[in-house]
């Protein structure tokens, strides 16, 4: 289906660009939030001679992202997760889960506005990109961790799996003996075995 864009949509062009795109994509996503026009011959004349509206329209909105781009650019929220010794996360944070810690710092964001190209799983520092307007992102950091304590670690840059790993293998030591068959236990020694004769 030929459709003519009203707004700039990432990967597929800018306002006015008549581009083909499937008819699912368009009948369910751009038509319904009026990011497209069909393109037929009475559209296209509308489109023509709503142009300058609909361009400056499009540039108040990005003038106004641009505001709040200021604001949200750079943040850092926390958000305190159960997670595995391993650092997996039991569930996942989702799209939610940051606007509401952007929003309990004081930033307005839409749902639909935070981009998550997957579920974040593991606890760490992660950066999410937040569209406030198709021609305007920024991006924000999540530091995901088990307690406040080990948020502001990874917030100073530890890496606090790799620490704890250390500190695991560190004390293990294991006795090698270089005679020994592969797969046999070390001998119980001969005054041990009287002990349990008598």
């Amino acid at each position: 289906m030929e459709v003519i864009l009203l707004e700039r949509v990432e990967k597929l062009g800018a306002i006015g660009d008549v581009v083909t795109v499937k008819n699912g994509f368009a009948r369910n996503y751009l038509l319904p939030n009026k990011k497209a026009l069909r393109a037929n011959e009475a559209n296209r004349k509308l489109f023509e001679t709503n142009r300058a509206k609909i361009e400056s329209d499009n540039a108040e909105r990005r003038t106004a992202a641009e505001a709040s781009a200021t604001g949200i650019d750079g943040k850092t929220v926390q958000l305190i997760r159960q997670a595995s010794n391993t650092g997996q996360l039991y569930g996942s944070v989702s799209a939610r889960d940051i606007v509401e810690a952007l929003e309990a710092d004081g930033a307005k964001v839409a749902k639909s506005q935070v981009v998550l190209d997957r579920p974040i799983k593991a606890i760490g520092m992660h950066e999410v990109r937040v569209a406030l307007h198709p021609e305007v992102s920024v991006s924000v950091k999540v530091n995901v961790a088990r307690s406040p304590e080990e948020a502001d670690l990874q917030a100073q840059g530890v890496d606090v799996m790799a620490q704890m790993f250390e500190r695991d293998t560190g004390g293990f030591t294991e006795d090698y003996d270089p005679n020994a068959e592969p797969g046999a236990t070390a001998e119980v020694s001969a005054d041990e075995g009287s002990t349990e004769e008598a």
